[in-house]
């Protein structure tokens, strides 16, 4: 009997681990087909579009979509090459981006705020929620974070690798008030769209480059957030003292 409970155990683990394997298989798959498609296709609604997917349930990488795009935006060529002023060109592939980025978080907000948590983290345990990389352990870290940060968190949550696409189904299972997840949102997608273009542009399209500091990046924009927040409580605190 414990022997045919082991086996069984041990086929369960197996079947995981291939599941997660061809889940990931999958998705570096597509991937590649829609980066190839991008690098042919490249225009402002298929960076609005890829950045709508990216920040989704779907797992996109957006640091594939915003640097190569802010590159290519001085080629007089390109479709993104719409002015002479290059900052203009850049302004509007982030201005696109983050369009895109916001309409990717509000479809994760109202699914999550009309289907409710349970058939949340069902999907998320299903085979199909496996395969667009989410788990319940995600969606519980997601939303640890932000029942402990608040609505802020859907502006900070943008630089996390990991919450950042996740940070808004909390806020509408939680029913966050719409226009300040809305704020927030185009802020934090916003800056990091930005960041992602001048990366880009000194990286000069390098994607090996971007994805390999991507993530550095992203610690040293939450140390300098930090930083600000700390500066802003510090002085809070001094004039509560004083009054």
């Amino acid at each position: 009997m414990i022997w045919l409970v082991a086996g069984t155990m041990s086929a369960t683990t197996v079947f995981a681990q291939e599941t997660a394997a061809d889940s990931v298989a999958v998705q570096r798959s597509w991937i590649t087909a829609v980066t190839d498609w991008y690098s042919a296709h490249m225009n402002y609604g298929s960076i609005t579009a890829l950045m709508t997917i990216e920040s989704s349930f779907i797992p996109f990488p957006s640091e594939v979509v915003i640097p190569p795009a802010a590159y290519v935006a001085e080629d007089p060529n390109s479709a993104v090459y719409v002015s002479d002023n290059y900052i203009v060109n850049v302004a509007l592939i982030v201005l696109f981006g983050t369009i895109g980025a916001l309409l990717g978080a509000i479809i994760n907000y109202l699914l999550s705020m009309w289907l409710g948590r349970a058939i949340i983290y069902a999907f998320a345990d299903s085979r199909l929620g496996h395969m667009c990389l989410l788990s319940r352990e995600k969606v519980e870290k997601a939303e640890a974070y932000f029942n402990d940060h608040g609505k802020v968190s859907t502006f900070v949550g943008r630089f996390i690798p990991g919450i950042r696409q996740l940070i808004s189904i909390p806020a509408g299972l939680s029913k966050m008030h719409f226009g300040w997840f809305l704020f927030y949102t185009f802020l934090g997608a916003g800056l990091w769209n930005t960041v992602l273009a001048v990366l880009g542009y000194v990286a000069h399209g390098q994607a090996d480059l971007i994805n390999k500091y991507s993530h550095e990046l992203s610690v040293a924009i939450l140390i300098l957030l930090g930083a600000v927040v700390l500066y802003y409580l510090i002085r809070w605190i001094i004039k509560s003292v004083k009054a």
